[in-house]
């Protein structure tokens, strides 16, 4: 059951696409009003608090404070409270399951027990706003009836669960077209690479710098031919420029955010002087969509969008106060950068003017609006998109990678929690920089980071400039690295399955174990393994030096072990201590499930999801299976497997 209770002048979010019946006690918690609003709930000593995306720590988020305010900050520590994403969800798991979602674009401070005082206190700094009370019979079914209200997840097309290849600092032809080359002569599978943002012309939005790309067309279709795809990055700010086109309309049709003066706001990122989009009007982000068409004219059918917090280097009011780092981003907290969200406003197409600080979490996961509509209505098939900056309701538009990170083995861990977290949000197509973005990765980090990102929707190894190069071919022993990303093709047709199945049905496709298992009370505790679709659970090895990793099965299972071959066993429930060479993926099907596995291809245009055999203990598998790009999807799709013998 799902109730509605408003508050004040709520600014649309266009989170929830369905009808809430409205409230007419609040449960739950009590509320203190005031110029802000403070919702307080008592936690049970064992209530479980899951939700909030993209956030530190783990799985569980009982004991933090969490920030809900976008910010750029790539130093990823346990205590820092802001994240590039806003997803203001929290499901407490309890006697009495049930999940709150605080539908505000302004800063909202989470904090869930901190003081190891029993409470739960969600201060809302808007006194405008919308709050959602979902009442379940788990914390499965509190997110199920979520999802439910949001709307289906991004359906992006098969390609894109392929691998992909990225680094800052790629600038011509001549460095993708070598970074490609290498993979297919050590027999590597890729699907895209990934051009950051020197493909432009002085990083100016939907230009190509024609010296390094004199015919991206051609090069796109060249590269097409190979089984390659080319994603490009775009940016929120538009540069400063009279003459160039998209800076012109922007002007001549006042399609920028304001100034405290009523002009144009200024502020610096990567082209110098630019201005922001004001994507909260419908007919901007209709605009800025449209403007996609330079990229699709060329052959051009996946995206990634940065920079749209939006980061600000300085602004015509502020001058920069340090020089971005090389995981781009000013390296202090926002509190510098607030003087600035509030210097520039915008108009909503309610009528109402209001500064980017009183809807600042908006503003990424409109300017992901635009842009996914904008491709909607230019391809006749789907497209990949995702973002660096969100808010529940950009995931019906495109996908998240969640940011800046850093070569870690506590980031590769951060990787884990925010994968059922981030599900939970409507954020299923979702992943990290594999390997790390910032300082230098190695050979086992690398490794076993890939063995995670095996299993997530977006696998892209990425990369910033000055650090180690990370592209798989270039370590020791580079079969190991074709090993486990070959795994990620053989598995492609239970992944794709199971994740058309979740977003068609609307549920997660990557939940804690808890979830599945909700009787079992130790798997309350474990957060470091993972169930993926309907049958599979993951246990990865994510300590330095570990030959291996203890795992608790809740139920008897199939042991799979992949080493280039498939070897399966049966095991019993309960824990034991599992050894995983480096070059080995070790993955478990539950009891009397199947999970189809396909043949190992070079990348998905050589796919045949049919052409699969059928592993685990079960007798029948109901799998999705279509041409990878229609647009036309449905459950109607699916096919029923059936285990011989």
């Amino acid at each position: 059951m799902i109730t509605q209770y408003s508050y004040g002048t709520p600014v649309e979010t266009f989170a929830v696409v369905e009808d809430v019946p409205a409230g007419h006690q609040l449960t739950h918690f009590t509320l203190e009003s005031g110029p802000s609003l403070t919702f307080t709930c008592p936690l049970a000593a064992t209530d479980l608090v899951y939700g909030l995306g993209e956030t530190m720590r783990g799985v569980n988020k009982r004991g933090g404070r969490y920030i809900s305010f976008n910010y750029d900050d790539p130093k990823h520590r346990d205590d820092m409270p802001s994240m590039y994403g806003a997803h203001n969800l929290l499901v407490v798991d309890g006697e009495t399951p049930f999940g709150a979602f605080f539908d505000t674009p302004a800063k909202v401070v989470f904090d869930v027990d901190s003081k190891g005082n029993g409470l739960l206190n969600v201060s809302c700094e808007s006194p405008d706003l919308r709050l959602y009370l979902v009442e379940g019979s788990s914390a499965y079914d509190v997110v199920k009836q979520f999802l439910g209200i949001i709307g289906r997840s991004f359906l992006p097309p098969l390609w894109a669960f392929g691998y992909g290849q990225s680094r800052w600092g790629y600038k011509t032809e001549k460095d993708i077209s070598r970074v490609a080359s290498k993979h297919r002569d050590a027999g590597i599978p890729l699907d895209y690479l990934c051009m950051d943002i020197d493909y432009m012309d002085r990083y100016i939005d939907f230009t190509v710098n024609r010296r390094r790309f004199p015919d991206l067309a051609g090069y796109t279709a060249r590269m097409k031919e190979q089984g390659i795809h080319l994603v490009p990055i775009v940016d929120a700010g538009i540069k400063i420029e009279p003459g160039n086109a998209v800076y012109d309309e922007g002007i001549q049709n006042d399609y920028f955010c304001k100034n405290r003066e009523e002009k144009n706001f200024q502020a610096e990122v990567w082209p110098g002087m630019t201005h922001f989009p004001d994507f909260l009007q419908e007919k901007v982000r209709h605009w800025f969509g449209d403007c996609y068409q330079f990229y699709t004219s060329q052959g051009l059918e996946g995206f990634w969008n940065d920079m749209n917090e939006p980061a600000i280097f300085s602004t015509e009011y502020r001058s920069k106060l340090a020089k971005p780092d090389v995981a781009r981003g000013d390296p202090d907290q926002p509190d510098r950068h607030i003087a600035d969200f509030k210097d520039f406003f915008h108009r909503l197409d309610d009528g109402r003017q209001m500064s980017n600080y009183e809807v600042h979490n908006l503003y990424g996961a409109m300017m992901t609006r635009a842009s996914g509509e904008g491709l909607n209505r230019l391809l006749d098939r789907r497209y990949l998109l995702f973002s660096r900056s969100s808010y529940i309701g950009a995931h019906r538009y495109g996908g998240i990678w969640t940011g800046d990170n850093a070569s870690t083995w506590h980031m590769l861990r951060q990787n884990v929690y925010h994968m059922p977290s981030l599900n939970m949000c409507g954020f299923l197509y979702s992943g990290a920089d594999t390997g790390g973005f910032g300082g230098n990765t190695n050979r086992e980090l690398l490794l076993r980071w890939l063995a995670v990102s095996v299993f997530t929707p977006l696998m892209r190894n990425h990369t910033a400039i000055l650090t180690r190069h990370q592209e798989c071919y270039r370590f020791r022993d580079p079969e190991d690295f074709r090993t486990i990303i070959s795994l990620r093709y053989r598995l492609l047709p239970y992944l794709y399955s199971e994740f058309m199945k979740a977003a068609l049905r609307q549920d997660m496709f990557i939940r804690p174990l808890a979830f599945d298992y909700p009787e079992d009370q130790r798997v309350r505790k474990i957060e470091d393994q993972l169930v993926v679709g309907g049958n599979v659970m993951i246990a990865p090895v994510l300590e330095k030096g570990a030959k291996g990793r203890t795992v608790y099965l809740p139920e008897p299972m199939t042991e799979v072990r992949y080493n280039g071959e498939f070897s399966c066993s049966d095991v019993e429930a309960g824990e034991r201590m599992v050894d995983v060479p480096l070059n080995e993926v070790v993955f478990y099907i539950k009891r009397g499930t199947l999970v189809p596995a396909g043949k190992a291809v070079s990348c998905t245009a050589e796919l045949n999801l049919e052409d699969v055999v059928l592993l685990g203990s079960g007798t029948v598998y109901e799998q999705y299976v279509d041409d990878g790009s229609t647009k036309e999807c449905g459950l109607d799709r699916c096919v029923i497997r059936r285990k011989e013998g």
